[in-house]
Order: C-alpha cells, then sequence, then structure tokens
C-alpha cells in the first residue's frame, strides 16, 4: 500500500488576505481577477497603501492549499517547496506540519521567503500580486523521489512554468512518478499561466497527464475558443481525465468515458480565493479513497462552495470533517 495519496510540487508562499475596493485596485494599477508576479519593492508599495496593516496569514501556494484540503479530509500528503532561512520560512513549515503534511527537511538557505497579497473585493472576487522570494529557485533539490514513488497521485501547479528551474522541476517528477506508475495529476492555476506561458505548459503537460484540473476561462484561453465543446476536444488530447470548473454552473467531469455534470452547491459568495484549490483537493481525497469521479465531483462542489462563503483559502480541519460527515450521510455513502 501506497505511503502517500498525493505527492506534491508547488510555490511556498505566505498568504496575506486583505478585504479592499475596487476602487484601491483601480488606484493602485493591479489587473482585477489574475495573478500577477511583482517584485519586493511593489509589494512594499502596495502594503504602504492598505488602510490595515495586517491581513490574515496562512501557508499558501495553490498545490500547498490543495493537498492541506486533502489532507484536512484524512489524506497523506507530501509537499515539496523552498522557502528561506527567515520567520516567513520557519512560519511557513510550522504551519505546513501543524497540518499533517510531511516535507523535506533541508537546511534552508539564507534569501526572502515568497509571499502573496491577496485583495477580495466586495463581488468575492480574488486579485494577486506575488513576490516568489526564494521560491523562484526551486529546483530538483527539493524533490523527494522516494516520496514520490510511494504515492498514487504526483500533483504539480501551473504556477511553477514561471521560472525555468521550477518547470524543469515540474518536469522530472512528471518523469520520475511515469516511471514508477504513479499518475501525474496538474492543474492550469491561473488564466495569465496559458496566456503568457502557454509554450511552458506544453512542455509541462509532456505527452499528456493522468488528470487535469482548469476552469472555464482557462481552458477556453489554452484551446484559444469560446466554445465549451471545442474545450472539451482539445483538453481530450492532453489528459486522460480533467475538471472544468464553471463557477455558479457546478462543473464538468471527463472520467475517461463519459462527460459528467456537476451541480454547484447553495453559496453566498464572500471570497472566491482557494475555491478552484479546494475542489482539486476534495477531488484527489475522494478518487484515492474509493469514491467514483461523479462522488468526488460532488463532494468537491460542495467544498467549494462553503470556502467561498467564507473568507480564507481554506476550512479549518472540523469545517471539513463535519462537511465530509454530513456528505456522507446524505449521498449515503460508506
Amino acid at each position: 500500500m501506497k505511503r502517500y495519496h498525493v505527492y506534491a510540487l508547488g510555490n511556498a508562499l505566505v498568504d496575506m488576505e486583505f478585504e479592499v475596493e475596487d476602487e484601491f485596485l483601480t488606484r493602485m494599477n493591479i489587473q482585477k481577477g489574475f495573478m500577477t508576479l511583482v517584485d519586493q519593492l511593489r509589494q512594499q508599495e502596495l502594503m504602504a497603501a492598505l488602510s490595515i496593516p495586517h491581513g490574515r496569514k496562512a501557508c499558501g501556494g495553490s498545490a500547498a492549499n490543495t493537498i492541506i484540503a486533502a489532507q484536512y479530509f484524512g489524506g497523506q500528503c507530501f509537499y515539496s517547496c523552498k522557502v528561506a532561512n527567515d520567520e516567513s520560512g520557519q512560519f511557513y513549515l510550522q504551519d505546513l506540519a501543524a497540518a499533517g503534511v510531511d516535507t523535506l527537511n533541508h537546511v534552508r538557505e539564507t534569501g526572502i521567503t515568497g509571499s502573496c497579497l491577496v485583495f477580495v473585493t466586495p463581488d468575492a472576487e480574488r486579485t494577486m500580486n506575488t513576490f516568489l522570494g526564494i521560491t523562484a529557485d526551486v529546483s530538483s533539490y527539493e524533490i523527494d523521489p522516494n516520496a514520490i514513488r510511494d504515492a498514487q497521485f504526483a500533483y504539480l501547479e501551473g504556477y511553477l512554468v514561471t521560472r525555468p528551474s521550477a518547470r524543469a522541476a515540474a518536469i522530472e517528477v512528471q518523469n520520475i512518478a511515469r516511471a514508477q506508475g504513479v499518475k501525474v495529476a496538474m492543474t492550469f492555476s491561473d488564466p495569465s499561466m496559458v496566456t503568457y506561458f502557454k509554450e511552458g505548459i506544453h512542455e509541462m503537460l509532456g505527452s499528456g497527464v493522468d488528470l487535469l484540473f482548469c476552469n472555464q476561462e482557462e481552458a477556453m484561453t489554452w484551446a484559444e475558443t469560446s466554445s465549451l465543446t471545442e474545450c472539451i476536444t482539445a483538453l481530450k488530447t492532453v489528459a486522460q481525465q480533467f475538471v472544468i470548473t464553471l463557477g455558479a454552473q457546478g462543473a464538468l467531469i471527463y472520467d475517461g468515458e463519459s462527460l459528467l455534470e456537476i451541480p454547484t452547491y447553495p453559496a453566498q459568495p464572500v471570497d472566491s480565493n482557494g475555491a478552484g484549490d479546494m475542489f482539486a483537493g476534495a477531488y484527489l481525497y475522494g478518487i484515492t479513497h474509493g469514491y467514483t469521479a461523479a462522488q468526488a465531483g460532488h463532494l468537491a462542489s460542495r467544498s467549494a462552495a462553503q470556502v467561498v462563503s467564507q473568507f480564507g483559502p481554506r476550512l479549518r480541519p472540523e469545517q471539513q470533517a463535519m462537511l465530509l460527515k454530513e456528505w456522507r450521510a446524505d449521498a449515503k455513502i460508506f
């Protein structure tokens, strides 16, 4: 039996979340709804312009949020990442350990741990400005081949495409996984990744992945079409199975044979940050614990709805435990 349900490689970012008005984004020339890479000076400028000095803080990064979600449901996960020998790096590793996620205990290098300013507007849209810091240099050094071999899935975030060493590390993870019969899952992460780094995304996809996560905008940007039908046809060429999240319209899942329509669950949107990460984490938990694609999709949709109904990219462990218990009872599973 495999030790890990999911092994993941991703950026290590200390997330700081702030509630702002659209006027703030306009005034500071921030592109709404996207993840934008910035340098440290720009982050400091944005922090100085905020009316509140501190936001909600947590260890983050897209893949980290996903595997913590899977871990909180009862999975066992491993995360490969890179943090610096600074206060933020120490906080990050402590927060990751508190979630129960395993990681490598490398000696941390001198530098600055990456951080992400997450701006949430009244319409619940999330906008991110990210300073990668030392995580920009994540490389094969941070990979644990033994953990990959001992996992059911290797999971990669699309954000890794922005730096050559990170992209090469993602490809190496995929190669190790393939050689050991480990399935590979990947997320496009953000529309900007397939807009500005499409060639690199092609490299990361390689000969194709077992499971791909994306939202509708990412899928349409990837397929260069406004037709969802054409998106589905295009995605079938690079993924054995895939999930397209559709926001308030739920999700579409291709399980390798059939296209499944997954409904959305009622929610009063407050903060969309982390919804896609939660969907992926719940879905990966489901398919590694005996659920069908449809069952996992329903759990993932219900989980994402709960995330968007509160501030922050994750649920608390006790929230996920209760959600899973209630969902199993409603679905009459196990």
